[in-house]
């Protein structure tokens, strides 16, 4: 078993785990994983490449040589790059987030993509957010947590998110696609959107991102406390 702890933070989109899980990250002083950025990288990817409408086999082999990297600037906000292009602002669009949900479900994408995600894990310890953290990727993770909220709520934070970015778009849409992705993660035969069995479950309806967060932070306090 490897040794170096993984905070596992799953959830669907727009219930503030990548937020969370960044803040929890920068508390602890560990490593942060983004899986929904590689599968949104996919997603770009095979559009770049005029690969959207490619098979399963194709698309899994564009995983395989995806090259990506992820780095600060100088405030500290993250810098995602695909083959040397900065598409950090490319990759949070709702289209690339409806081509990672597609690519999403397909096994060979998420085959070729676990390793890499795996590498993530260094000490002194990673938080991982996404959908499948605990439950697929990082089963032995010492706290998964299932971060949710409703998904009028998930639709607002998102459209907030959107407009204070200058990005117009109509809140009813909004919850709609949030409802259609939700089904689709939820029912793909391949890693489905899902609680691991053993994952606390936190509704951030109503709450703040500070209250979230140090409800995260406690738990894992209370895991070093008990070890």
């Amino acid at each position: 078993m490897n040794k170096v702890p993984v905070v596992a933070i799953d959830g669907p989109v727009g219930s503030g785990k990548g937020t969370i899980a960044r803040k929890v990250a920068r508390s602890l002083g560990w490593h942060l994983l983004d899986s929904g950025a590689l599968y949104r990288l996919v997603g770009l990817a095979a559009v770049k490449r005029g690969l959207a409408e490619a098979g399963e086999e194709a698309l899994g082999t564009l995983a395989v040589e995806l090259s990506v990297r992820f780095e600060s600037d100088q405030s500290g906000n993250e810098r995602i790059f695909l083959d040397d292009e900065d598409v950090t602002d490319d990759v949070r669009t709702e289209e690339c987030g409806r081509m990672a949900s597609f690519v999403a479900s397909l096994a060979e994408v998420r085959a070729a993509l676990l390793d890499l995600q795996k590498g993530f894990r260094n000490e002194p310890g990673l938080v991982a957010d996404g959908r499948d953290m605990g439950s697929t990727v990082f089963p032995d993770a010492v706290l998964k947590v299932y971060l949710t909220a409703s998904a009028e709520e998930r639709a607002k934070r998102r459209h907030k998110q959107l407009k204070d970015k200058g990005i117009d778009v109509s809140l009813p849409a909004l919850s709609r696609d949030i409802e259609d992705r939700d089904r689709r993660d939820s029912e793909r035969t391949v890693a489905p959107l899902k609680p691991a069995e053993d994952a606390r479950l936190l509704d951030s309806s109503g709450q703040s991102i500070d209250e979230v967060t140090q409800t995260v932070l406690d738990w894992v306090a209370d895991l070093d406390e008990r070890n």
